[in-house]
């Protein structure tokens, strides 16, 4: 697929995936690569433009990561952001110190309305700035197009060689015009014209599968999540019947939600393909039985679920491909260059052992979430799937402390499905990057009616998030959190008290395990 790219080059910055998706948002295709990328696989996957990612280092130092300085001669736009600012400055001639005072969080800065890259921008614009280090002195050639009192250098630029950099964060929503300047640099700087759009992306990857597979028999793990299930669909429009969808009901699911997946995929659904449930609740709680560790509960649910997919697998004998979910964010936290591995239960790696195929096929390993629900949106799917809340592959072992009982998992579907249905009715629930109700491993003394009681307490849990790598608690309205609070002890016995979580991440995860 020939398509208008611009790359990412990943210093350590924990804000790679979002300044991707930014771009993508701009209607561009954008890749996020390591910063040790040759300069001759960079001139081979000719980009319009190149983006420095921020890191936690200081240029100067000699471990530092850097990149060859003929990097800047190859006639490619560049545009360094933090630490990729820095780096352009001291690369080329300018000088990088420790700041007398350093910027973190919401920062005015004035910039100059005639660069290009402010075009339209305000002329005193809040940014996100966090940084140690800065440019005391800018190279020689470049202008300097913003400041702050305490940043002499808070963007600078040599237009006729199409390099800028900004000291502050364009991609993060707290920098108010940010994509817009991100907007201006794909552009008006790169010359791009957008040709990154997801009718396009569904209709040619439909072609491609269909190309690939041939006759081909195809086998999925189907999960009944947005990534899985958008990946399924894709295949069935492909090639219809010569698919088979195995659905693995680990009885960790939230409530209803296998009739869900199967009212969907089954014979009775919209799709022309073969599909396969599989109910295994007992096998999985007896193999979670006793068991604690929020970590051997992941790999005994992951390893799980690879075992029977398996023995599904082997009824229907050899197939030529394997088809997986895998999205992007699983690709580059699954260890690209210097950022960190963050998951430990997801869709790459971990294929099944024993299941005879010949190649997998990745349909949307390309996209980042939202593009994967604008994708189900364009092949029809069910919006109400396609805006499921993102569920973590281990389900309600995870939102369960402690060990995992069909009795606690009841409790647990029950208060989250009244929790979600009371989201909804408040007309907030599209507003929310995740929320959910978790079980802790905490009984206390309460009293209902003329008894005592002595119960679990439900927490609940509302972030919002656009990236999933940071996030803040929710304020959700009291009346809301009243309301789910009366039912929940109410309607879910065993439970008479209910908690609100709220602590962002960090310091916290978004799930509790």
């Amino acid at each position: 697929m020939n398509r208008e790219m611009i790359i990412v080059l990943d210093f350590g910055g924990q804000y790679n995936q979002l300044i991707a998706r930014r771009v993508r948002e701009c209607n561009v295709y954008c890749e996020v690569h390591p910063c040790t990328m040759s300069l001759e696989k960079i001139r081979e996957m000719a980009p319009k433009g190149i983006i420095f990612t921020g890191g936690p280092n200081s240029v100067y130092k000699d471990d530092s990561p850097t990149c060859p300085k003929e990097i800047y001669e190859l006639g490619i736009p560049v545009l360094g952001i933090c630490y990729g600012s820095q780096l352009m400055a001291y690369q080329l001639g300018g000088r990088v110190e420790t700041a007398p005072v350093s910027e973190y969080g919401k920062t005015e800065v004035e910039v100059d309305n005639s660069s290009k890259l402010f075009e339209d921008v305000s002329p005193k614009t809040i940014c996100w700035m966090s940084h140690t280090d800065y440019i005391a002195e800018a190279p020689e050639g470049f202008r300097v197009t913003a400041h702050t009192p305490v940043c002499p250098v808070a963007a600078m630029e040599r237009p006729e060689k199409n390099w800028y950099a900004v000291q502050f964060h364009p991609e993060v929503l707290h920098t108010q015009e940010g994509k817009k300047m991100l907007s201006n640099f794909v552009y008006k700087v790169c010359g791009c014209s957008g040709d990154w759009k997801m009718d396009s992306f569904v209709e040619t990857t439909i072609r491609e599968i269909r190309e690939k597979v041939g006759d081909g028999k195809v086998l999925c793990a189907l999960s009944g999540g947005v990534d899985s299930s958008v990946a399924a669909v894709l295949m069935a429009k492909a090639v219809g019947k010569q698919l088979t969808c195995v659905f693995v009901d680990h009885g960790l699911l939230r409530k209803n939600e296998g009739d869900e997946v199967e009212a969907v995929f089954g014979p009775d659904g919209p799709y022309d393909l073969n599909f396969v449930r599989v109910n295994a609740q007992e096998r999985f709680y007896s193999k979670l039985a006793g068991v604690t560790d929020p970590e051997r509960k992941r790999k005994i649910i992951g390893e799980e679920f690879i075992r029977v997919f398996e023995e599904e697998a082997k009824k229907i004998g050899a197939v030529d491909f394997l088809v997986q979910g895998t999205i992007y964010p699983d690709v580059i936290e699954s260890g690209l260059g210097k950022s960190a591995v963050i998951k430990s239960h997801h869709n790459v790696g971990g294929l099944p052992d024993h299941v005879d195929f010949k190649e997998i096929i990745e349909p949307l390993r390309l996209l980042f979430k939202d593009e994967v629900r604008r994708a189900g949106l364009e092949l029809g799917i069910p919006e109400y799937l396609v805006y499921r809340q993102p569920f973590p592959g281990p389900g309600l072992g995870v939102r369960i402390i402690g060990e995992v009982t069909a009795e606690k998992v009841h409790i647990v579907q029950e208060a989250d499905a009244i929790y979600r249905e009371e989201i909804a009715k408040a007309g907030i629930d599209r507003n929310l990057g995740q929320y959910f109700a978790a079980l802790t491993n905490m009984r206390s003394v309460g009293c209902m009616g003329d008894g005592r009681t002595y119960d679990y307490a439900i927490a609940l849990r509302a972030v919002l998030t656009s990236d999933f790598m940071t996030a803040e608690a929710a304020e959700i309205p009291w009346e809301v959190l009243s309301r789910v609070t009366s039912r929940i002890v109410n309607e879910v016995k065993g439970v008479n008290r209910v908690l609100y979580d709220c602590t962002g991440k960090p310091p916290a995860t978004i799930e509790f395990e």
